[in-house]
């Protein structure tokens, strides 16, 4: 026991505690220091593979059973090939052995193969047209068994239209075909130069003279049988309208510049765009528009290579160009060239992609096929089409769009994430535009003017705020507050003028009673008298509302809008998410700016007041600087929780990303597009990782704002520290 009476261990007992707690604080801030770098790598190591360029490994070569081919596709799992020969035989090889599974002869006698068309991108129907001017349709489709560790497959040769010949009268140079569950198209075009055009359950077929122009040199029946496309090898186009059952009269114009002819043509997978190679090395994409002229959406970077061929990927925006034996790997979308080879194909051969584009196939004269595994597993990602306007199909004008799913499986992705950026921004702006001037003066005035009795219960109930769950505010913004808002939108213009003007009309009639009167408030409760003035004049808002919105909004203040000010109302709209999300955002803000105020030294405002300022005075110019470091930090904390905010804006909001700033018009955010599209993304899928990019954005967002406002902090503390 030490002379004071003081255990000769607690000393050390003490400088254990400290220790310890040193120790639990520095463990505590480097986990969370630690785990928000492993988040960091975690979200690059998702995001990474958006990144990788596409790659081609080759094959073992085969020795192929029947050397004469003009028609070559695969299955799925590229196991089987599907084989038409010059002869109108067709039949399915298994590709692991090079084994015949069946063979069938399908000419007429005496008659050859002369053409070979393909409804889709390597898929669907196929259309085979003979010297004799017959045709027929076939499908070929598989049937899958899947039973651990095998997959048997079982090939079928499929006719839509039954095994039915449809006659001609010449040798068929083009034919087409389109086939959907309730009608289609047949399109041939004979040696003759006559073109003939039938649809799908009428027994007599059109025929159209095309007249003296140049040889005709691909026929694609697009969208579905929508559009009928005849290009020429000069570069001419002609476009024939199809709309129940009429052909309309042809639009006609040029692919490419006078000098340039066409060297190659292809329809992508969908069906809605052309991809076309001129002999000069142009590369370009083609739309047709709902008046049927075509219009160039996309140029390509051959590298003025000559290509002699385009095959469109069966599944995606995607094709590949050949050429003197190199290979290109293009894709509509993002618009980049992902792998350029020499793989020595021959001009002659016969090219097959897998409908999931990992394997190429290539049957050379000499009987030899040549195999090469492909991996390009996401090639619609680019910074273009990322943050760049994009031209897609359907579109009038190139466009940001985010659409990452849609009912049919022709849908052209769009990833565009600008919309997403853009709504978290504006979520947040209108979330700091209601909640920052609330919570500031609201921290300034319970802080510097407010009683302290009277502080020590409206802090505590301000910040009790903060416990209410977000998803109970987004529920009451989206069922109650939209409606609301929407029902009586005068109304709330109309408060909005009332009440800043009310409260002035308010504090000048106080400023003109009597000294004697004012005395007997005491200081710091001027907030209970002016609250019942509130409540009276948002009331008297609430009144004055019809009669505003008749003088000002001509009876409906939504209709004005929109009328005289371009402005299109939406039910849940950023006004509502601003508001819902600023009651989120308030007590962040007014907790940690009412802590920097009250925190100013006590004797820096004393002096002031002791030399003769008045209390707004010593307010504006020596506690806000002071205080200035917390304050700003506090608007950073609540600005960065705002960016991050999912629940409201997810039920708030109706969730469409489009790029206005209108307030009366919805949004969707980064967090909640997360939110909403992570449990139905396939895994390792490129939308999957796309909302990985989303996080990774977000994330940077909140990383940047904050060392930004770190920064500004430290030269506001530097700057008034020492007053």
């Amino acid at each position: 026991m030490s002379k004071r009476g003081i255990p000769a261990w607690w000393p050390r007992w003490r400088r254990f505690k400290d220790r310890a707690t040193t120790a639990a604080i520095a463990t505590g801030g480097s986990v969370v220091l630690l785990t928000i770098v492993l988040l960091f790598f975690f979200l690059v190591y998702e995001v990474t593979p958006l990144l990788r360029e596409a790659s081609a490994t080759p094959m073992a070569p085969l020795e192929w059973p029947v050397s004469d081919s003009r028609w070559l596709s695969l299955d799925d799992y590229g196991d089987v090939a599907f084989q038409v020969s010059s002869d109108g035989t067709v039949g399915f090889t298994r590709l692991e052995d090079a084994k015949v599974l069946s063979r069938r002869e399908l000419a007429p006698s005496k008659a050859a193969l002369t053409t070979v068309a393909g409804e889709g991108a390597g898929s669907g129907a196929l259309m085979l047209g003979f010297s004799d001017g017959s045709s027929r349709v076939i499908e070929p489709s598989y049937h899958y068994e899947l039973t651990a560790p095998e997959r048997r497959i079982q090939p079928v040769l499929g006719h839509p239209l039954g095994d039915l010949l449809l006659a001609g009268s010449k040798p068929v140079a083009l034919s087409a075909v389109a086939l959907d569950l309730h009608a289609g198209w047949l399109a041939r075009q004979y040696a003759d130069g006559q073109l003939e055009l039938q649809r799908l359950g009428e027994s007599v077929a059109e025929r159209i003279d095309l007249g003296s122009q140049a040889p005709a040199k691909h026929l694609f029946l697009m969208d579905a049988g929508r559009w009928l496309v005849l290009l020429t090898e000069a570069g001419d186009y002609r476009v024939w309208p199809l709309s129940e059952g009429v052909i309309a009269e042809p639009v006609q114009g040029r692919l490419f510049a006078d000098s340039d002819r066409l060297e190659a043509a292809s329809v992508l997978q969908g069906g809605l765009s052309l991809i076309a190679a001129s002999s000069a090395g142009h590369l370009n994409r083609y739309y047709v528009l709902q008046h049927g002229a075509v219009a160039l959406g996309q140029r390509f970077d051959s590298g003025g290579a000559r290509l002699h061929r385009l095959l469109p990927e069966p599944r995606r925006r995607g094709f590949l160009g050949f050429g003197d034996g190199v290979v290109q790997w293009h894709n509509a979308i993002s618009g980049q060239r992902g792998l350029t080879a020499d793989f020595g194909i021959t001009s002659g051969a016969v090219l097959a992609l897998s409908p999931r584009a990992d394997l190429l196939v290539a049957l050379d004269e000499a009987g030899a096929l040549r195999r090469w595994s492909l991996d390009n597993p996401h090639p619609e990602v680019s910074l273009r089409s990322l943050w760049q306007e994009v031209w897609y199909e359907g579109y009038e004008a190139p466009a940001l769009v985010y659409q990452s799913s849609a009912s049919s499986n022709d849908y052209e992705p769009k990833f565009s994430l600008t919309p997403l950026a853009f709504g978290t921004l504006k979520a947040a702006f209108y979330a700091m535009v209601f909640a920052a001037p609330l919570a500031i003066c609201g921290a300034i005035y319970t802080a510097f003017f407010m009683s302290p009795a009277l502080r020590r219960r409206v802090k505590p109930l301000v910040e009790l705020m903060e416990a209410l769950p977000t998803v109970i505010l987004g529920f009451l913004a989206g069922l109650w507050l939209a409606p609301l808002v929407e029902d009586h939108l005068a109304d709330l213009i109309t408060v909005l003028l009332v009440l800043p003007g009310g409260v002035l009309v308010f504090s000048l009639c106080w400023a003109l009673l009597p000294a004697s009167w004012r005395e007997r408030m005491p200081a710091g409760w001027h907030a209970v008298v002016l609250l019942p003035v509130l409540l009276a004049l948002v009331w008297l808002g609430l009144e004055l509302g019809g009669s505003v919105e008749s003088v000002l909004f001509d009876g409906d203040a939504r209709r004005w809008f929109a009328q005289e000010l371009g402005l299109a109302y939406d039910q849940r709209n950023a006004i509502v998410v601003g508001i819902a999300m600023g009651f989120a955002v308030i007590p962040t803000i007014f907790s940690i700016a009412e802590d920097a105020i009250y925190s100013v030294p006590r004797h820096l405002a004393d002096g002031s007041l002791a030399l003769g300022a008045t209390p707004w005075q010593t307010l504006t110019g020596v506690v806000l600087p002071t205080a200035s470091p917390g304050v700003f930090s506090a608007l950073m904390i609540g600005f960065g929780r705002a960016l991050g905010e999912t629940m409201i804006v997810l039920m708030a909001t109706g969730n469409t990303p489009i790029m206005e700033f209108n307030p009366f018009e919805g949004l969707r955010s980064l967090a909640a597009n997360i939110a909403v599209e992570v449990p139905e993304a396939e895994v390792q899928s490129t939308h999957y990782r796309i909302l990985f990019l989303a996080a990774f954005v977000l994330f940077l967002f909140t990383f940047v704002l904050n060392s930004l406002a770190e920064l500004v902090r430290q030269r506001l503390r530097s700057r008034y520290g020492t007053l």
